[in-house]
């Protein structure tokens, strides 16, 4: 962990003192569906590596087009199985040719086995699903994985789905002080130039199980492209709803703009966000007509690489300038405003506890 020389590093999450300290070192519960990466970067006779809470794990698309998803390591070497490759549905170990099954399992091993049978040897898989443009995987008790619920976007599904844009970033930041910047609207400043919501004023903040909701009076895409393009005789863009509905956050604007955020929490200090940006429709500038759905799609390309981007990068760079600064100063005292934000970090922490309270909690932090 990175610190200043003569510093004490950070505390872990057993030896905080306060909520800003349990919370920069809390993890997330492996015990929900996870994106991973974009479906397209995972195409037949791929393999990729991902990482969970540095957990490594290994994700490869077989002949039959099916995603799988095994532990990272060779079980002879412990070499990583991402750098070998597809054989038919099987991934190959790069240094002995040491092959092994969607489930885990060491199905062939190419060289001498010097008179003793195959090793019986089974690596640990996961559950993995492909939506939304997205790979999932389950990381936490398989057993629990198919009756627990993804993030459900209906207006992604059936014969007309709404326009939509991803982008990610990996980011050197704590996966909760991501939620708090894309929840918290006190960060105008920051946007200045794109002007994604002014104005924001908190007008409710609610705690419903696990879901903290959030809503503001601000006005929403007033930036000199936005503004542009969002007809705004159809769609309210003076308020907003957002919720952290663990382990993930997204928001509506009047039920015409939506988005949700992804996080893949790599280590207490890498995480890789997936932002999903979904639309019911654009105004064709100057023009008291709606833009065609075929047209939607180029025009957010174009969005993605002028506003997104450059937009989402000013939060990379105050939330990773947040991670060294905490570094250096996580025992100054707390100096948070936003009650949301308080609520936010108060459910993380709580998952974390009732994760590291259960049995499976206890042998993975162990380990």
């Amino acid at each position: 962990m990175l610190h200043t020389i003569g510093r004490a590093p950070p505390p872990n999450f057993e030896e905080a003192r306060n909520k800003r300290q349990k919370v920069r070192a809390a993890g997330l519960d492996p015990n929900h569906w996870y994106a991973v990466e974009y479906a397209r970067a995972v195409p037949p006779g791929k393999v990729v590596e991902v990482t969970f809470w540095r957990r490594s794990v290994a994700v490869f698309r077989g002949d039959d087009g099916a995603l799988r998803a095994i532990d990272n390591r060779c079980a002879h070497r412990q070499l990583k199985l991402s750098g070998g490759r597809v054989h038919g549905c099987n991934v190959v170990c790069p240094y002995h040719g040491w092959e092994y099954s969607g489930d885990g399992k060491l199905c062939k091993v190419p060289h001498e086995l010097f008179g003793k049978p195959l090793p019986k040897i089974e690596l640990r898989h996961y559950p993995v699903r492909e939506r939304y443009g997205l790979v999932w995987v389950f990381f936490g008790d398989p057993a629990r994985a198919d009756a627990t619920p993804m993030p459900e976007i209906p207006e992604l599904d059936g014969p007309k789905p709404w326009a939509k844009l991803l982008v990610d970033f990996t980011w050197k930041a704590h996966h909760s002080m991501i939620i708090d910047n894309v929840s918290d609207f006190t960060h105008a400043y920051l946007h200045r130039r794109f002007r994604p919501f002014t104005d924001s004023t908190l007008t409710d903040l609610r705690v419903e199980g696990d879901r903290v909701y959030v809503s503001y009076d601000t006005k929403v895409a007033d930036g000199p492209l936005m503004k542009i393009f969002v007809d705004r005789k159809r769609t309210n863009v003076n308020a907003m709803t957002l919720c952290y509905q663990y382990p993930y956050q997204w928001s509506d604007t009047d039920g015409k703009i939506k988005d949700w955020c992804f996080c893949l929490p790599i280590d207490e200090q890498t995480t890789r966000a997936f932002f999903l940006f979904y639309f019911d429709g654009f105004k064709i500038p100057g023009l008291p007509l709606q833009m065609p759905r075929q047209v939607m799609e180029p025009v957010l390309g174009i969005a993605k690489q002028v506003v997104f981007k450059p937009l989402l990068e000013e939060d990379g760079v105050a939330v990773e300038a947040e991670q060294d600064g905490y570094n250096r100063h996580w025992q100054a005292p707390i100096a948070e405003l936003n009650p949301a934000v308080h609520a936010f970090q108060a459910l993380t922490i709580r998952k974390w506890e009732e994760y590291l309270a259960s049995s499976a909690g206890r042998v993975a932090e162990a380990r």
